[in-house]
């Protein structure tokens, strides 16, 4: 439970903006995340590393609570803060409601607790929802990606072929070598050779 509401402050007396960032145990970028916050003038960073399977944010939790009246939470990006729509929206509104203000870099958007929030926000995000969802959706891929890798049952996209290796392919089916075996040595998956062979039809 939060004890004090006194303000922090920097060495300057100027109240200080809490910087929050977020990566997967996968993603490269905490360091531009970092970058960010110290660029837009945080004196103080929350970082969190997660795997994708994870649920709690510890370090959120402590921005939050760190955070006071007047102050601003300064986030890299929408889809560092949440995970969705309506987790943004909650988090959003628990900050403002306790004084706080909220920045998105990327999004050039603050919301406050003297403006009607969640509306506000609301119409910010139809402007962002876009690319919100997008980087989640790849964050997800990359999730199932890395999962199937760990499985050994991920085999990526099909290898596309070249015109020699086209020609290859059409003249050991045609001598009758096996579809499986054609795919073997050219690297492929039989998949692949019937279409191929179908598109030469």
């Amino acid at each position: 439970m939060q004890t004090s509401i006194e303000p922090n402050e920097t060495k300057t007396g100027i109240t200080v903006k809490v910087g929050y960032a977020r990566v997967s145990s996968r993603d490269q970028n905490l360091d531009r995340q970092l970058s960010q916050l110290e660029a837009a003038g945080c004196s103080k960073i929350f970082a969190e590393k997660l795997s994708g399977a994870s649920s709690d944010r510890p370090e959120l939790h402590a921005a939050l609570e760190y955070l006071r009246p007047g102050e601003t939470l300064v986030v890299a990006s929408m889809d560092r803060l949440a995970r969705n729509t309506v987790d943004l929206l909650n988090l959003v509104r628990d900050a403002t409601e306790r004084g706080a203000y909220v920045e998105f870099l990327s999004e050039h958007l603050t919301f406050g607790p003297e403006e009607e929030a969640i509306p506000s926000l609301m119409l910010g995000i139809l402007g962002s929802i876009a690319q919100f969802e997008r980087t989640l959706i790849r964050e997800r891929q990359a999730q199932g990606i890395a999962k199937a890798k760990e499985r050994g049952v991920y085999r990526g996209r099909s290898k596309s072929l070249g015109e020699e290796e086209v020609q290859t392919l059409r003249e050991l089916a045609s001598l009758g070598v096996s579809k499986s075996e054609i795919g073997r040595r050219l690297g492929v998956s039989r998949a692949t050779v019937y279409r191929y062979l179908d598109s030469s039809a």
